[in-house]
């Protein structure tokens, strides 16, 4: 055959219907999530609203809910069930499920309920846990991830952040509520009235909590002072809110003369390993105007004021050198439905893109924001922290996906 001959027959070839290669597509993996109901005497939030389990559901996941989950937040297993959940009278039947989704962190009596190799997606607080809570969660096998740790695609914590944001609007509120007649305070009003002087507020702490206390305050018409060491975050918070607010690093003699003044003390300070720093102390509280009213919203971390102890939703102040105290921890659960609809925004978007990818292992391998939270998967350690702390080996998550 010609050389000529051989061309024409590969052009020819070249016209001819050939197969299409494709992209392998990820198989979708339908996911069974049981949700039950918080026992935390604190804790009223759940983990998924009605809405975002119609979602799940038309997605083809399946849905578990211990009857009466939702009553915290105003939340009826009808709601659930005309969403397309499966209701249970039993933790039991809960447990049984693949992936749990909790709020609080599972008690022994739960972790012994739950079955070899599921997913546990909550506020695990491990750091704060006994060495026996962790010990049963890696022999059982669990993947243990930590919602407040998952990281979006800008390296936002937006669980972090929402709850950040409702404890801060939340504690200008409650400070509102104790300065009134009502409750034994002041009776003043918490805003600016033509002829009188605004209520003075000091926040100590420039963060989220801080900066949307901060904008809730000067809404209400108050006088802001914010205290921070962070000139970055001062600088923020004065350009983002302006108008009637003031900022200061932590000098005592300056914060010495603000709460002398003062009328509400908002605790915002965070810490991201271990206890708050204090930054209040006994001899500064006895200094303040008599009920003048502190929020300790750092009381989930010990408190930054020394004065500070340890209160419930049920007696959630007390009265030391004539100043009210207010330190409930978990403030958000105070608005239990409001702070479930910033949970479930995220956590329901966070599933749906699980089942896409092909399950949880694939997710973690392909989300770098989902290994952030992993502290335990398939019951090997992987937080240094943790393991440090506890003196429990462990291994970085990205040596256990590499041979995945």
């Amino acid at each position: 055959m010609s050389t000529s001959d051989d061309l024409l027959k590969s052009l020819a070839h070249g016209f001819m219907p050939q197969e299409e290669t494709l992209e392998i597509a990820r198989k979708k993996s339908n996911l069974q999530i049981g949700i039950p109901k918080e026992t935390s005497m604190q804790e009223k939030r759940i983990t998924l609203v009605p809405d975002a389990v119609a979602l799940l559901v038309n997605n083809g996941h399946e849905v578990i809910i211990e009857t009466g989950a939702g009553e915290g937040c105003s939340f009826s297993d009808r709601d659930y069930s005309e969403a397309g959940a499966q209701i249970v009278y039993g933790t039991e039947e809960v447990y049984k499920a693949t992936m749990i989704l909790k709020v609080e962190p599972p008690t022994i009596e739960e972790l012994d309920m739950m079955q070899h190799g599921q997913l546990l997606i909550s506020a695990l607080q491990l750091p704060i846990q006994p060495k026996d809570f962790i010990k049963k969660l890696i022999s059982k096998k669990i993947t243990a991830i930590a919602f407040d740790f998952i990281k979006d695609p800008d390296g936002v914590l937006p669980i972090v952040t929402a709850m950040s944001e409702i404890a801060g609007n939340t504690a200008i509120l409650i400070a509102a509520e104790y300065l009134n007649s009502e409750r034994k305070g002041q009776g003043q009003m918490f805003g600016g009235i033509s002829g009188i002087s605004p209520t003075e507020v000091v926040i100590l702490g420039a963060g989220t909590v801080g900066e949307y206390a901060a904008r809730a305050a000067v809404g209400l018409g108050a006088s802001v002072k914010i205290f921070d060491n962070n000139i970055h975050k001062l600088r923020r918070v004065q350009d983002v809110i302006g108008q009637r607010l003031q900022t200061s690093i932590l000098q005592p003699k300056v914060l010495m003369k603000s709460l002398k003044s003062a009328d509400v003390v908002i605790g915002a300070i965070s810490s991201k390993i271990g206890r708050a720093p204090i930054i209040v102390t006994e001899e500064m509280v006895e200094k303040m105007k008599n009920l003048s009213v502190i929020v300790d919203v750092s009381i989930d971390k010990g408190g930054c004021v020394e004065t500070s102890e340890l209160t419930s939703h049920q007696a959630p102040v007390f009265t030391k050198h004539g100043v009210i105290h207010y330190c409930v921890p978990n403030i958000a659960s105070r608005v239990a439905r409001t702070a479930s609809y910033a949970l479930s925004n995220v956590i329901a978007p966070t599933i749906i893109d699980t089942g896409e990818f092909g399950g949880i292992e694939s997710m973690i391998k392909s989300y770098v924001g989902i290994q952030n939270g992993v502290y335990i998967y398939k019951g090997i350690l992987t937080n240094k922290y943790l393991a440090e702390t506890f003196n429990l080996p462990y291994k970085d998550i990205n040596l256990l996906l590499m041979a995945m």
